[in-house]
Order: structure tokens, then sequence, then C-alpha cells
């Protein structure tokens, strides 16, 4: 069966053209006055007839429109329109509230936002071996169990636990340990070592289930001047942070027993000492420019005064297989 159409309310009366509305019907519309007794041009509203007004009113509540709902309408519209036009702040007004915030909101500084970044990707190294021990000034046979031999740091630079760290500090390890930042400890394996930059490449046995690698970043744009921040293990204490400046690039360092010479390093002068080994040097973006491999100090105490080296990064990365920038 057909469906009839739907029209809507701006249709026309073919006898009169006027709109008809919904639910009005043509033949219920007033019949034309007479010729003798003309309609008014202006409706004589308080002269219409109480029917009359009566039948619009059923008209339009026909229509599901009665004059409270059509005042509401209009006075929602109204208030939909109108928009209130917030004041326009002066360039002092900002300052001052600027001004206001930073003296009662205290920010974390540059260093800790770079340490934060980098930190989850830093670990513990610690290297074990087995010690001959003396008695009655002799020595004897090696005994079973082994002692901790040294430690340092080591930067995640590839989630699946990859990690760089110095050669010096895993170099005769019968076997080595990381412990990661959640307090996760795992065996791990060399898998790759560069001896002319004091670089070792370890495989961590066990991983966190969220580690995240360090980011790396090139040197070609680092200037002396440019601030840094050192993370790691000084004394076995960490992770610490300490931070400095870019004293100098392209130096020299060669070891105090002479064994080793290093060529091209990023001289730093945030505080480092042994412990800091195979920790990263990071920039105040919390990107990794150099695995820290050094301090100068002519005296036999072997801490800080001043000079710290860090191997460049793309050095690093070359150690462990990556890409250059």
């Amino acid at each position: 069966m057909r469906r009839p159409a739907l029209y809507s309310s701006s249709l026309r009366s073919p006898a009169s053209g006027e709109p008809v509305l919904d639910g009005e019907r043509p033949e219920a519309q007033a019949a034309p006055a007479p010729e003798s007794a003309p309609a008014p041009a202006v409706a004589d509203t308080a002269g219409t007839p109480p029917a009359s007004r009566l039948h619009r009113g059923l008209r339009l509540a026909r229509r599901g429109v009665t004059p409270a709902l059509l005042l509401c309408a209009l006075t929602l519209g109204g208030l939909g329109l109108w928009r209130p036009v917030p004041p326009r702040l002066t360039q002092d007004e900002v300052d001052a509230a600027v001004k206001h915030t930073l003296e009662r909101v205290v920010l974390p500084s540059s260093a800790a936002r770079a340490a934060a970044k980098v930190g989850p990707a830093v670990v513990r190294v610690t290297a074990y071996g087995k010690e001959d021990r003396r008695k009655n000034g002799k020595y004897k046979e090696k005994e079973p169990g082994e002692i901790e031999r040294g430690i340092g740091t080591g930067v995640v630079i590839v989630d699946k636990g990859v990690i760089l760290t110095n050669l010096h500090v895993v170099a005769g390890a019968d076997h080595i340990r990381v412990t990661f930042f959640d307090g996760l400890e795992s065996a791990a394996s060399v898998t790759g070592v560069q001896p002319e930059q004091d670089l070792a490449v370890l495989q961590a046995h066990q991983i966190p289930d969220d580690l995240e690698a360090a980011t790396l970043r090139s040197t070609a744009d680092l200037r002396p001047g440019d601030e840094v921040v050192a993370i790691g293990f000084p004394f076995g204490i960490g992770p610490s942070v300490s931070s400095g400046v870019v004293s100098g690039l392209k130096r020299g360092f060669v070891s105090p027993e002479g064994k080793t010479q290093l060529r091209n390093l990023i001289q730093f002068d945030a505080a480092a000492n042994p412990g800091n080994s195979g920790g990263p040097l990071v920039t105040m973006d919390g990107e990794v420019v150099g695995i820290v491999t050094a301090i100068l100090n002519p005296t036999q105490s072997r801490t800080f005064l001043g000079i710290g080296f860090a191997v460049p990064i793309e050095n690093a990365a070359a150690a462990a297989g990556m890409p250059p920038f």
C-alpha cells in the first residue's frame, strides 16, 4: 500500500495561495468577505471576536505551540545569541600574573627535568670476581665465592636491554650484574668492546616490562658553555646527579698508568668520581651526548678536581653497532 506523502507547512492552498498550517484543512478557512465590507488593511485584534481568538488558539495548540512555549523559545534564543565579550588583558596585566605565579610556584630546574627524562635508562653496573686471599703470609688457592670488584654506571640505548658502559668497569670480571631503575637486578653479558674508546656493550639477561631507552643526540651542535648533567653511582652512591657545563671539545686523555690514550673527548665540569664511569652525559633536553669515562687528577686521591671527560655518543653508538647520526 502506498504511503501518503509528507508535506512541510510551507505548502499553499490552491484556492487562496495562502500558507496552510499543519493540521488545518483548506475548507476550514474563513470565507472571503463580501465586496460591500472589505477587510481592513490592519487587523484589529481588539475587535476580534472571542470565537475567532479561541479558534486561533486551538489551531496553535493543535500544532503543539503555546504562547508560553513560544515566549520561552524566544527568550532562550536571545540568550544563546548574546555572548559577553571578555575584557582584553594588557601586557602589564599578563606580566603581573606570570610574576605572581612564579613567586608562588617553585618550578623544577632544567637539570632536574633532564635527569628525570633520562633517569629510567640509567643502570648500576657491578663487576664480580674471585680473590686470592693471604694466610700466614702465603697465597691460598682461590676459594669458592666471588667478591665485588668494581662499581660503575651504564645507560640503556636499546629497550631490549642493550647497555653502554666503560670497558674498564667490566674488564676481567667473572660475571656482571646490572640493577635497573625499578630495582630489578639481572645478570649481563659483554657483547662488544671498543678498547680505543674504553667502551663496552652489555646485554641484560632480564629487563623490566616498561624499560625505556635513552634518547641519543649528535654532538655536532655542542658548544663550550652548554649546560650538561652527569648521572651515575659515584663511590656506589646513587643514582646521583651533578650539573655543569661543557668546558671544551676534542680533548685528549692519557690514563695514569699510561695504558690508555683517548682522543676526541668532551671536557666537562659536572662533578664525577669513581663509579660515574660509563654513565651518561646529558643535555638540558634530557638527551645523551656522551659516556663519562675519566677524570683528570694528578694526585693519588682519584677524586674530582673539576675536569671530567666523556666519549662522544657517535663513537659510543658505533661500538654498539648503531648507525651514525
